[in-house]
């Protein structure tokens, strides 16, 4: 009786760590990881994200609801780095990984650069580790299944999903 208990405690386990190893293996989730990355003169910056699918959803309004902060992506919060100290829209920001999370909006977005860039989505988002915050406007874009950041040759970021399209400048 003992043996059977054991055997199935082992097999318990050994389930429950295949599991979570497969949970922990990014390539295999519905919403994968991305990497952008922009160069200017000696300026690196690089944007680590996960790209949800719209999947025939209502996205803005809807999914992602207005008003509310959201991780901008899927999993854990995206995250922006600056090898150097840079402007982002206007606004200093020190050399740093920061995660990047927005307050999406019908009219207008806000961009949040926040301190603590290691969590989960947004849930345990604090806006007193808040490093930057700035207004942009949505405007409409061809349709992108996946949400995908793209950066041009000037300092340009921008934001697609489902028709909509936000950018914001690095320097």
């Amino acid at each position: 009786m003992k043996l059977r208990f054991i055997s199935a405690a082992i097999l318990s386990l050994f389930m429950a760590a295949t599991t979570f190893a497969q949970m922990g293996d990014k390539d295999k989730r519905p919403s994968p990881p991305a990497t952008t990355k922009l160069t200017l003169n000696k300026l690196n910056v690089t944007i680590d994200y996960s790209q949800p699918s719209v999947k025939g959803r209502e996205i803005f309004g809807d999914l992602v609801p207005y008003g509310k902060v959201w991780r901008t992506g899927a999993n854990e919060a995206t995250t922006i780095t600056f090898n150097q100290a840079a402007t982002v829209n206007g606004q200093k920001v020190e050399a740093g990984t920061y995660a990047l999370f927005t307050i999406p909006g019908k009219d207008k977005w806000t961009v949040i650069l926040n301190s603590d860039a290691k969590q989960w989505g947004a849930y345990k988002y604090k806006d007193d580790k808040n490093v930057a915050t700035f207004e942009v406007k949505p405007t409409e874009h061809a349709m992108t299944e996946m949400m995908t950041f793209t950066a041009d040759g000037e300092g340009n970021i921008m934001l697609d999903w489902a028709t909509t399209r936000v950018s914001f400048t690095v320097k």
